[in-house]
């Protein structure tokens, strides 16, 4: 008895360990319960029943295993969850993947559903990479993987685009909110019309587009291993990590940004460092058709219309709304097709959506393209754009021009947009007025700078002669003034006169026959000493203060203010001065005899 318990106990924990695993691999007699996981080889991801958030509801996910905070990649049942624990993951009868809701596999939420031999049973496993196959038998051949069926993350070797012969559609849907993964409002997908390229989607609403083929993902950072594959059978792209970390995903968030982050193992969390959109120029059409918008601070207006078009409604662009794009100058009046129309560059744009685009050919120089295009009145625009190992290729625009915006940035495209004749002319006479004003500009700074030394130079000259001036006339009225307010003390044997003349200079040049040498009758601290004759007929001695002595101001001051009014007997009779500019003289009556010249010549103090 007792060896048959023994046995019966065996038996149970075969079956138990049978059904129940925890390694990489589910057979097909094999079960997951909630609570059970597959666990890749290295430990990297792990496969089990999970809860989002504060959510009580039960879904079947991979997520990264080794990092504390987990981090779900994929989900199986999104939009069919389980209530309760009581999950199972198994291979059906069918050799298909299958998840139910009770532990009598009668309610099934999810299958793989593919077509599998049924003379070969398959196993499932979860590799290092995060994704789950479903092999079949003794071939191997994968019939069924999670990488081919993404959610709302991609993450190293998945791949993000359309795979035409097998019918795949690798694209990415948001979570509905953090507590609930099923299918949210935005998703990110490729569009292959015209030249591929990357849409966010709100909805059948487009968000925000990347750039065009050949370079869908340039506006990503600088990453390693990614590339972009673009054939008759599949187009994406994937990545197969970073430089600097080996967890890395893209994630289309709930939030409607798409998000490029990597763990950080010090720190214990995810760090973003690349989404979109961002800017308001990030937003699909955001300036609306053939405009382009400009990155700015948010202190000026994002939009501007392409060369040859103008605002379609300028009151709203006043306000500050440009969603509803610009029109066409002149659209009845002139025409674009064989009337002389031609085409503008507009440098480092992020070229517009390229739906209604058309390659014309993958190697083709530039004024060729734009021969090309000319050609077609429907052609609105082209680039001409390096194509790595066919050169340059054509790609004209037979559409509107929508979501162009400017950068910066030197690697990005020019856009030759069509214009008319009127908008050509218009455009030439700018650039040669432009021209000119840059030549002008140069000489008339060249001419104003030194027009305004050479003025400097004078006005310092006229300042300093004025203020030369000024001090001299002030000198002059001072020392008028001292004669005139000299006080009249009644000294001893001084007789007063109160009458000076003052004579003018030229009376004075004229009397000494324009101070001649011959005139001269002395030299003494003051300078020289001249005869001179007035028109009465009187002789006169002129003291003619030396511009180049020092002292002769204050002398000169000292004689006038000592001498003016009065008059001693012995003194020789002071007739007059002369003060007119820098000329200050004293006239004096002419004596003959010693007692002139010892007085004329004499040094006071």
């Amino acid at each position: 008895m007792a060896s048959r318990d023994l046995f019966f106990q065996s038996f149970l924990l075969f079956i138990l360990f049978s059904f129940c695993v925890s390694d990489d691999t589910l057979q097909a007699t094999q079960m997951i319960k909630d609570g059970n996981f597959l666990i890749s080889k290295e430990n990297t991801f792990a496969l089990g029943f999970f809860s989002p958030g504060s959510s009580s509801y039960r879904y079947l996910g991979i997520w990264f295993h080794k990092i504390p905070e987990q981090t779900v990649v994929w989900v199986a049942n999104r939009n069919f969850p389980i209530h309760g624990f009581s999950g199972i993951l198994s291979i059906n009868p069918h050799g298909n993947l299958a998840i139910h809701a009770d532990h009598e596999q009668k309610l099934q939420v999810w299958s793989t559903n593919v077509s599998v031999e049924a003379t070969e049973s398959c196993t499932a496993q979860l590799l290092d990479s995060g994704n789950l196959v479903l092999v079949q038998g003794r071939s191997k051949r994968i019939v069924w993987q999670s990488f081919d069926y993404p959610t709302d993350t991609i993450i190293k070797g998945m791949k993000l685009g359309i795979n035409w012969r097998q019918g795949l559609d690798w694209s990415l849907t948001s979570w509905r909110s953090a507590d609930d993964p099923g299918t949210g409002n935005y998703s990110a997908k490729v569009e292959t019309s015209g030249s591929p390229q990357y849409f966010i989607y709100n909805g059948d609403k487009r968000r925000w587009r990347s750039v065009s083929w050949p370079w869908p993902w340039k506006t990503l950072p600088n990453l390693s291993n990614y590339s972009f594959v673009n054939n008759q059978d599949e187009i994406y792209f994937t990545f197969s990590g970073d430089l600097n970390s080996s967890i890395v995903r893209i994630r289309m968030d709930y939030s409607g940004l798409i998000k490029w982050s990597i763990w950080h193992e010090g720190d214990g969390q995810w760090k973003e460092f690349w989404s979109a959109p961002k800017s308001l120029c990030d937003f699909y059409g955001y300036c609306g058709a053939y405009s382009n918008c400009y990155l700015s601070n948010g202190l000026t207006f994002e939009c501007s219309c392409l060369p040859g078009y103008e605002p379609k409604s300028p009151r709203d662009w006043r306000l500050r709304d440009g969603s509803g794009g610009c029109v066409r100058k002149r659209l009845e009046s002139s025409s674009l097709c064989g009337n002389g129309e031609g085409f503008v560059k507009v440098e480092h744009v992020k070229l517009p959506d390229s739906s209604a685009a058309v390659w014309v050919d993958m190697s083709m120089s530039r004024s060729d393209c734009e021969q090309e295009c000319k050609r077609n009145c429907s052609c609105a625009a082209y680039a001409s754009i390096p194509i790595a190992g066919k050169g340059m290729g054509c790609l004209a625009w037979y559409g509107a021009l929508i979501d162009t915006i400017n950068f910066e940035d030197q690697s990005k495209n020019d856009l030759y947009v069509r214009v008319d004749a009127l908008e050509l002319a218009e455009l030439a006479r700018s650039s040669k007025g432009f021209l000119e004003t840059k030549g002008m500009v140069a000489i008339l700074v060249f001419s104003s700078v030194s027009a305004w030394f050479v003025i400097s130079i004078f006005v310092y000259l006229w300042l300093y002669n004025r203020r030369k001036g000024t001090t001299r006339e002030t000198r002059n009225k001072r020392l008028v003034y001292s004669i005139d307010t000299l006080p009249e003390d009644g000294l001893s044997g001084i007789e007063s006169h109160p009458h000076l003349e003052f004579f003018c200079f030229s009376a004075i040049l004229h009397a000494t026959n324009n101070f001649s040498p011959a005139n001269i009758l002395g030299q003494g601290g003051f300078g020289p000493v001249y005869k001179g004759l007035l028109p009465n007929g009187q002789e006169v001695a002129v003291k003619r203060l030396s511009k180049n002595s020092r002292q002769g101001v204050e002398e000169f001051k000292n004689e006038v203010m000592l001498i003016a009014k009065l008059q001693h007997r012995n003194l020789v009779k002071l007739l007059g001065c002369c003060i007119e500019k820098e000329e200050q003289m004293l006239v004096y009556e002419y004596l003959p005899n010693k007692s002139l010249d010892s007085f004329l010549f004499a040094t006071f103090y």
